[in-house]
């Protein structure tokens, strides 16, 4: 299939078959994908934290209001911005720019004391905006490549982060969920699989100037 064809076989999957596993590759897919995600400055403030084990997603339901495919699904991707980003994460980002392109200090330092001011001066509830919109792009790279792969998934806001984070001990780890992804193969039954997917026509959503 085209990418096309693919994007338009993708659905918010509703109902997962819960005999159906991602295979080891396809999960190395979706980690590596996650992160190449383009992300502002080029730095890495979220984690994705994978759920499989049934019986811990078994306990989330309640905080994602009852919605199965947190159980059901193959793998539970939660998506998560660090409670604190700060220069500690600018000083890794150049250092690692360094180990990999093996760039002059000279070249880097102006760049790294522009972006270290930036953040400095960032207030947080800012700082946990912007961290929130990066997540969204990574949910949808994640998206994506899961239909260029053949996986099933099901983008998820639709649950209360807070106690979600309480029963997966996130904040032992630094960080707060802000998105959920389900993964995994669609079951057989799931009517919405078959439904033709509503959309406006290109010449109402797009302009060309």
């Amino acid at each position: 299939m085209s990418i096309i064809e693919k994007l338009q076989w993708r659905y918010a999957t509703k109902k997962f078959d819960a005999t159906k596993i991602l295979s080891k590759e396809k999960l190395e897919i979706l980690k590596e994908a996650f992160n190449l995600t383009a992300l502002s400055y080029g730095l890495q403030t979220l984690k994705l934290v994978i759920v499989e084990n049934k019986m811990e997603r078994e306990k989330l339901v309640e905080v994602a209001y009852g919605q199965r495919q947190v159980v059901e699904a193959s793998h539970l991707l939660v998506l998560c911005i660090q409670n604190e980003i700060d220069e500690k994460d600018v000083h890794t980002h150049f250092e690692t720019i360094k180990a990999i392109r093996n760039t002059p200090d000279a070249i880097l330092e102006p760049f790294k004391k522009q972006m270290k001011s930036t953040i400095s001066d960032m207030h947080n509830d800012k700082k946990v905006g912007w961290a929130t919109r990066q997540a969204y792009i990574a949910l949808g790279n994640l998206m994506t490549v899961c239909a260029v792969e053949g996986i099933d998934s099901c983008p998820m806001e639709g649950f209360i982060p807070k106690e979600l984070d309480k029963k997966l001990a996130l904040e032992s780890y630094g960080l707060s969920s802000v998105l959920l992804l389900p993964v995994g193969y669609r079951a057989a039954d799931d009517m919405f699989a078959d439904f033709k997917k509503v959309r406006q026509p290109i010449a109402k959503t797009v302009i060309e100037l």
